[in-house]
């Protein structure tokens, strides 16, 4: 037996858990014992729906409450998108099981704690278990008369339309901050948030770069890479991307994705005009060391 649990342990990948079915629910209720300020809190119905909200957003009077922001998704991409509940940023976030969509029900009670006069705005991101169950749960708040726009982001170039099209990447995070900083000044409609957000979604493109593929508590870990290659536009959850290459230079790959971003033909989906004002941000899908984050920022 002790053959057995050791041959299982070299071939799958190595992380600080229990039980890799309890991760999430215990990561979540690790998020909220830590909380301060802002103060985070579970709703009812935990484990089974996983439902992250602010504390301080829901004592606010529903007649009063600013416009609503809900996100999430399947766990595994950290801090998003519990993290990113606060204020300036999202109302609550609805999280489901590594890599895996949240229910619609979880979705609904997230709509149900957070949604007051002026309505609630679900950002989800590009994958389709995520759309189906938000759109679900937004379809059956709008019946019992609350207000829900929901507003998808897809900012990925990496692979053509034909084949793939836009996935949701780190560019989110942008929408979240976008949206919330309007909603906090209270000045802005529900309408208005939602223009806001699908304006920024056009006007986005993201790229990712892996030395190595995903690793998820209690699975094999991946040998699609090798040891002196890297993958060019892979997903979040490590879906093959554009292309797999030799590893080159920090300097190399930044100019490789910038170009592949922003350089007129990069890609079928955006670009970006010369002399343009631009936001950069440098996403470290999960691994990625702050020593080399800030090397590329400073090659970028």
């Amino acid at each position: 037996a002790r053959e057995r649990s050791q041959d299982r342990m070299s071939s799958s990948s190595k992380h600080f858990v229990d039980a890799p079915e309890d991760a999430v629910s215990s990561s979540l209720l690790g998020l909220v014992h830590a909380s301060s300020g802002p103060e985070l809190k579970l709703l009812s119905g935990f484990p089974e729906i996983k439902v992250v909200v602010s504390s301080d957003f829901v004592k606010i009077p529903s007649d009063e409450r600013p416009v609503s922001l809900i996100s999430g998704g399947g766990s595994g991409h950290e801090p998003g998108q519990a993290g990113y509940v606060g204020p300036g940023m999202l109302s609550a976030a609805v999280c489901g099981d590594i890599f895996a969509s949240p229910s619609a029900e979880a979705v609904y009670w997230a709509i149900k704690a957070t949604t007051g006069k002026a309505g609630c705005l679900l950002i989800v991101m590009n994958y389709t278990g995520d759309r189906l169950n938000f759109g679900l749960a937004a379809e059956r708040a709008k019946a019992e008369g609350l207000k829900v726009e929901m507003v998808v982001v897809g900012e990925d170039v990496a692979l053509p339309s034909k084949k793939a099209g836009r996935r949701g990447l780190a560019g989110t995070i942008l929408i979240h901050k976008i949206c919330g900083a309007a909603a906090a000044t209270k000045r802005k409609t529900l309408s208005d948030i939602c223009a806001l957000a699908k304006e920024a979604c056009d006007s986005m493109g993201t790229m990712g770069v892996s030395l190595t593929t995903c690793n998820i508590p209690g699975q094999p870990a991946s040998t699609r890479l090798a040891g002196d290659e890297m993958e060019v536009g892979l997903g979040i959850h490590g879906e093959p991307g554009r292309k797999k290459a030799k590893l080159q230079t920090a300097t190399e790959i930044v100019q490789l994705v910038v170009d592949a971003i922003a350089k007129p033909g990069g890609n079928e989906y955006f670009q970006v005009a010369e002399g343009s004002d631009v936001i950069l941000l440098i996403n470290n899908l999960g691994s990625t060391t702050s020593i080399e984050l800030g090397l590329v920022a400073e090659k970028a």
